[in-house]
């Protein structure tokens, strides 16, 4: 005999709760866990073609490990130190751009930047503010990496975390599935499929898209002279992962910059210009489509409302669960919709009123 409902509810509730309160209490502690399961997830579709190729599941996943590692390295020792010192330098350089600004307003706006005017004000103190607290927030950043994540769990447990889930990840799963309870498993098992296709369509999609944009902004940059081009580059690509937010942000960084930099040259604007909107026909005519599709179901707003909901609640723990928790709610809530539309309290119990269809008379048969 099948449980109430409402008692299947009490169980399904204290689970999540019990769920939501380990997500809390043991916070930086389960982080590397969740980095290797990310990372295993992302990884398992490579696995599984190399795989059909006629490779083993270890041998696959040694593989995958070799490759990953050698990008790490070569990213760390190219990549890492370049950004590190152009961001330091942007600090740096960021009251002369603005000072910059305030000229080129006083030449053509002159009654805006008199002096004591609250935009001169403004442009003044921002440009200190980013210098003085920039620098210190880059290099906080950098030093507190230590106790949010420590070296050892960065460069130890996260791989080899990841590592023996890739290798597992098929077993994993189907003891998990062994493990529903038979009477829901088809519904479970269902909701489960549309879940792992909003996140894979999204999470390795975009993931996709951001790295290849990165690599396309930060490289284009360089090549066109533009100072900063690498930690603008980077910071579009990231920021690709929401939206319109990424193409925006770096955009007014890379064309304001180039404004400063290059200003008279306007082949040189023109071509930062280009650079961005090239980047853009790329990706909304091919690279989302292709990788991200239209069947993913994280809208931006709710994307980034549980990026600001989860994070708070659950700091940087809860960051890294916010695009998966958000994908499955969003799956979950489509699902409850769903059921109510077919239920009675959606219906009503009587016909449609306004069904005016002729009632068959048996008699006549």
């Amino acid at each position: 005999m099948a449980l109430p409902v409402r008692k299947q509810m009490k169980y399904w509730g204290v689970a999540a709760a019990v769920f939501l309160l380990a997500m809390w209490w043991l916070g930086d502690v389960i982080m590397p866990f969740l980095l290797g399961m990310a990372i295993a997830y992302f990884l398992d579709p490579v696995a599984d073609r190399l795989e059909s190729w006629g490779t083993s599941r270890a041998a696959a996943t040694a593989i995958i490990t070799l490759g990953a590692l050698l990008i790490f390295i070569l990213g760390a020792l190219l990549v890492l130190p370049v950004a590190i010192n152009q961001a330091l330098d942007l600090f740096d350089t960021a009251p002369q751009l603005f000072q910059n600004l305030q000229r080129f307003l006083t030449e053509r706006f002159p009654d805006l930047t008199e002096e004591g005017s609250v935009l001169r004000q403004s442009l003044s103190a921002v440009g200190e503010t980013i210098q003085s607290k920039g620098g210190e927030l880059l290099n906080t950043a950098l030093s507190s990496v230590g106790s949010l994540i420590s070296i050892v769990t960065l460069f130890v447990i996260v791989p080899v975390v990841a590592f023996y889930l890739l290798y597992d990840w098929d077993n994993m799963v189907a003891e998990v599935d062994s493990l529903l309870p038979r009477e829901h498993a088809d519904t479970i098992r269902g909701l489960a499929r549309d879940i792992d296709r909003s996140m894979a369509g999204f999470i390795r999609g975009m993931g996709s898209v951001c790295l290849i944009l990165g690599t396309y902004y930060a490289g284009a940059l360089m090549l066109a002279g533009l100072n900063f081009g690498l930690v603008i580059g980077v910071v579009a690509g990231l920021l690709t992962f929401i939206p319109y937010v990424g193409a925006l942000t770096g955009g007014v960084l890379a064309i304001g910059l180039a404004l400063f930099q290059f200003w008279g040259d306007w082949l040189s604007i023109g071509l930062v210009t280009g650079i961005f909107v090239l980047g853009q026909v790329i990706e909304g005519n091919f690279l989302t489509p292709k990788l991200v599709g239209s069947s993913v179901g994280l809208h931006p707003v709710w994307l980034i409302f549980a990026l600001s909901v989860f994070g708070s609640l659950f700091g940087f723990v809860g960051m890294l669960a916010a695009v998966p928790l958000a994908a499955a709610i969003g799956v979950i809530a489509r699902f409850v919709v769903g059921q109510y539309k077919q239920s009675k309290l959606y219906k009503g119990v009587n016909e449609d009123p306004w069904d005016t269809a002729p009632v068959r008379d048996n008699a006549q048969d």
